[in-house]
């Protein structure tokens, strides 16, 4: 068999297709998350911290240029900078996003629990089984 027919091959499995999609929806849920988080919640939460912006919480590593009021500002003047607020966004991201894949995969445990658990119905027993039943109803008589 050659590369090209075992590559097809393994691309057409099932498995590999449900990934492929499973990483597509992913990525867009994760952008749906990202928006959550910034746009959503973190607004209300900075308001309650005192009016604090996450998004320009930061450490210029240049101070002699200047006091920066905003990330972009420090950006601009090409100051190195340590972005913190930035990554208590991305680490609630995280949080949410793993939370909410938690309550999924739980979701999915309990489905096949439920389907495990349903009693298998009796199977058809087989000509062999039958020709023996008859046989010992036979020798009882």
């Amino acid at each position: 068999m050659s590369m090209i027919q075992e590559f097809k091959k393994f691309a057409m499995k099932g498995n590999v297709m449900d990934m492929a999609i499973g990483i597509i929806i992913g990525g867009a849920f994760g952008k749906i998350v990202s928006s959550l988080v910034t746009d959503v919640l973190m607004p209300p939460i900075g308001k309650l911290m005192g009016g604090v912006d996450f998004s320009n919480l930061f450490v210029a590593l240049d101070p002699e240029k200047g006091p920066f009021k905003t990330l972009a500002d420090a950006k601009a003047a090409g100051v190195a900078t340590i972005n913190y607020g930035l990554f208590i966004n991305t680490v609630i991201d995280f949080v949410i996003v793993a939370f909410a894949i938690f309550v999924m995969i739980k979701g999915l445990n309990a489905m096949h629990k439920k389907e495990e658990e349903k009693p298998a119905a009796p199977a058809e027993p087989t000509a062999d089984v039958k020709l023996l039943t008859e046989i010992r109803d036979l020798l009882k008589k």
